[in-house]
């Protein structure tokens, strides 16, 4: 299969030098900006606190977060470990069948027998499989040129606030993916319906907001289609088609929308499986990917561990008392915080989507195991980013912090500017020579998962407002890979403006409905604490 992919992109090669006046990437762009930078203005509307504009959504993202840390007494860390259990299987067993059938089948030595079975067992994936999905809908581009961007544009001190919002946002997904199971509808075949539209529209009528919440289910269903379209989409076959084109030395004025048509049919290939399918593709390339960036980034590390504790001086020192250049502290929040939000979706509602769809009698054992998912993405992965490009800096003298437009860094040697995805390029590569070779690998993977698993996220929006039929599907699908073309053409600039914004818009109605049901959350919570202290 690879050879051949190899030969269709060698055959496709000659083709990229067409329309070189006014190129097909171009018109595809030029109808496209306009869009996406009114849909940017709209969704970051601000509001003047101490001398700064801060957008609205932000204020909203951050209080939600830092109320649900306190309220659930930092999850995050007191029940990390339990996390860690509930995705090994260890409480397989009273998920799966209930405490009362558990119970029953109890030998008196407390043992569980292997014979018990279940045929009424509601979901379609397993845990890992869920957190797997969930994860390729996180971990993607985001942590290799978001990072970059926040690092270049806020200065060191964006890393700081990055993982503040990866700290806290564990509380956030574990919230609305505990909902996400406890409202989600189960169709004859077991298929599984679920997300912030669910919980939303059932939930807030169960708690006497019927209408309010029909409101923001549909807000909800309808920006998530457009997230899908936008930063699940858009900006990850832009990302990929930056770094083949930078690769292959490829030129012509139809390079990425070529490019964007290839990784189209391939994401049509996986999607056309539903969960299941992109369950199995994701269980198996998010540990791969993750492995090769890791490991990569763990090298360049300590290669450069004997300034592990100036990198961390400056990120503090950044992060509390940043120059007026990068924005001044209030600046540099904003700027850690709205790519860190990019990143991990924590308060976006998306990922409770793909968590509904597992197999278990207790929701909050999925909320549970969804907080892992901001500590894997934001304090682990974008960390690692971040190192890598703050010791790049140290050493080479690349660019001046803060020296960017848009979604781009001045490079001082050349002047050139240079978007995020080579800038993290440059910075592994002057480390591990070679290494953007197998950075593009990864990239393209990165995308391809990001962009498989939003396509789930967005269908079930798309069947929440049109109906579960046939058709329907089919014109979603194929107006989602009309946008990894139109991802691919665009400009960085035009695409990271819409899929921001639509990422971000989605925390409007989904933490609206989280403030209101979080006490379902606690009662949950409670059930399974009770169910796993009983049998084990």
């Amino acid at each position: 299969m690879k050879y051949r992919l190899l030969t269709l992109l060698t055959l496709l090669i000659p083709f990229f030098s067409i329309a070189q006046e006014k190129g097909l990437d171009e018109k595809v762009n030029d109808a496209f900006m306009p869009f996406a930078t009114w849909w940017e203005a709209t969704v970051l509307t601000s509001v003047p606190i101490a001398g700064y504009n801060i957008p609205i959504v932000l204020i909203l993202l951050i209080a939600g977060a830092t109320f649900f840390t306190i309220y659930f007494k930092f999850p995050g860390i007191t029940k990390f470990p339990l996390a860690i259990n509930v995705v090994r299987g260890k409480y397989e067993e009273i998920e799966k069948y209930g405490l009362e059938k558990v119970q029953q089948h109890m030998t008196e030595d407390g043992d569980i027998p292997d014979t018990i079975r279940d045929e009424s067992e509601e979901g379609e994936v397993s845990h890992f499989q869920a957190l797997a999905t969930a994860v390729s809908g996180t971990v993607g581009l985001g942590n290799i040129a978001g990072v970059a961007v926040a690092i270049a544009l806020g200065g060191p001190g964006a890393t700081f606030w990055m993982i503040a919002c990866g700290l806290i946002g564990m509380s956030t997904k574990f919230v609305e993916c505990t909902l996400g199971v406890k409202y989600r509808d189960v169709g004859p075949d077991g298929t599984v319906y679920g997300g912030p539209m669910y919980y939303l529209s059932r939930g807030l009528s169960e708690s006497n907001f019927k209408i309010l919440g029909k409101i923001l289910a549909g807000i909800f269903a309808v920006l998530c289609v457009g997230a899908s379209f936008g930063g699940g989409n858009a900006f990850q076959s832009n990302q990929a088609a930056v770094q083949l084109t930078s690769m292959l030395n490829l030129e012509g004025g139809a390079t990425g929308v070529i490019i964007g048509v290839i990784l189209a049919v391939l994401v049509g290939i996986v999607i056309i499986g539903g969960i299941k399918k992109i369950a199995s593709v994701t269980e198996k390339i998010v540990p791969f990917m993750a492995g090769i960036y890791v490991l990569a980034s763990l090298v360049i590390i300590f290669a450069n561990i004997k300034y592990i504790g100036d990198a961390f001086g400056m990120i503090f020192a950044g992060a509390f008392s940043p120059d007026a250049a990068i924005g001044g502290i209030i600046g540099v929040i904003i700027v850690g915080f709205q790519r860190a939000a990019f990143s991990n979706e924590a308060g976006a509602g998306s990922a409770a989507i793909a968590h509904s769809a597992v197999k278990t009698r207790y929701p909050a054992s999925e909320g549970i195991v969804a907080l892992l998912e901001p500590f894997i993405d934001t304090v682990v992965i974008c960390t690692m980013t971040a190192l890598v490009i703050i010791f790049f800096n140290m050493d080479a003298g690349a660019f001046d912090y803060g020296n960017g437009i848009g979604s781009t860094v001045m490079l001082n040697d050349t002047g050139a500017y240079v978007g995020g995805v080579d800038l993290t390029s440059m910075a592994y590569d002057s480390v591990i020579p070679g290494f953007r070779y197998v950075l593009t690998i990864a990239i393209i993977l990165f995308a391809f998962s990001t962009m498989i698993s939003w396509s789930y996220y967005g269908l079930q929006s798309w069947k929440y407002l049109f109906g579960r039929g046939k058709t329907a599907d089919i014109v979603y699908k194929v107006l989602f890979l009309m946008f990894v073309v139109i991802g691919a053409a665009a400009t960085l600039d035009a695409v990271i403006k819409f899929s921001d914004a639509m990422i971000l818009a989605l925390v409007f109605p989904n933490m609206i409905g989280l403030l209101i049901l979080f006490p379902k959350v606690k009662k949950s919570f409670d059930r399974y604490l009770t169910a796993i202290r009983k049998v084990y």
